[in-house]
């Protein structure tokens, strides 16, 4: 044991203790991806679970305007109002399948006489200015609409928007340009609306495709760094014993079995690079 003494001087110790605090950061970061491939597994049972089931009444779903649970996204609501087509407000920076272009939100008086913003889709970018060539009108007179919950999104600092469009769905920000009460902790995707209209609708949302995303392999490749640390360590302490214990008979005999065993491995197109090595020096 003595020719291993060296291994537990400060130096290798010291190695020892960044081996380690590597390990446990590569620990952290595995355990950091296993929990957002849960949270991306929450949201894929979530989809499954709301996006086809049977609609409710808004009321039923949001019983306070400013109401919200994460359980709620993509759950069907019919609502029953007539669209306030002069306060409809286009959204910007909407990318769909790589190509610019804005949401189309249109508000919903209700009877009652609360606000629901109705996204009714997407249009792209217009050829020639910084919106869509032409906005499909929403059906006139009373509609009943059937739309997926989604929460509202916040304000970001520093983003604007010209007149007739604003930077996200920011609900409290809509309800202060309509001045009437509207709700404040969701708003909905459209799925249908009856009558129809007569112009061919923006382009609705599809339904999310299942993707728990890259997580799981990840967190594998985290776990085996923080062990390749502790093998490199070993391998690092192996060759030091080498070279401090050169001299020595019986690690004499091993390094000549190591060299045996490599020039027994050695193919014709290795000794071809050794010649072409020896004849360039």
């Amino acid at each position: 044991m003595k020719q291993w003494r060296f291994a537990f001087s400060p130096r290798w110790l010291g190695y020892l203790g960044v081996a380690i605090v590597f390990a446990v950061v590569c620990v952290l970061l595995a355990n950091w991806q296993l929990a957002r491939r849960e949270e991306k597994e929450t949201e894929i049972a979530l989809v499954a679970e709301n996006f086809d089931a049977t609609p409710v009444d808004v009321q039923e779903a949001l019983p306070e305007l400013d109401h919200w649970r994460h359980d709620l996204e993509w759950l069907p609501v019919t609502l029953t109002g007539r669209y306030l087509i002069d306060e409809q407000t286009l959204v910007r920076n909407r990318p769909h399948n790589g190509q610019p272009g804005f949401d189309v939100l249109t508000p919903l008086q209700l009877e009652s006489g609360d606000v629901f913003i109705v996204d009714r889709g997407w249009l792209p970018t217009g050829s020639a200015q910084d919106e869509p060539d032409a906005v499909p009108r929403p059906p006139a007179g009373e509609v009943t609409v059937v739309a997926r919950l989604k929460e509202g999104e916040p304000a970001i600092p520093g983003r604007g928007a010209p007149d007739g469009q604003i930077a996200t769905v920011q609900l409290d920000e809509l309800q202060d340009r309509i001045g009437a009460p509207t709700y404040t902790g969701a708003y909905g995707l459209l799925d249908s609306e009856t009558p129809a209209p007569q112009d061919p609708p923006p382009l609705a949302v599809a339904k999310p495709v299942p993707d728990e995303g890259p997580h799981l392999s990840y967190a594998f490749q985290w776990f085996v760094f923080g062990i390749l640390g502790f093998a490199f360590l070993g391998y690092a302490i192996r060759q030091e014993y080498r070279h401090r214990n050169a001299d020595d008979p019986a690690e004499r005999a091993r390094a000549a079995e190591r060299e045996r065993k490599r020039a027994a491995r050695r193919t014709d197109a290795d000794i071809e690079d050794e010649i072409i090595d020896a004849a360039r020096r």
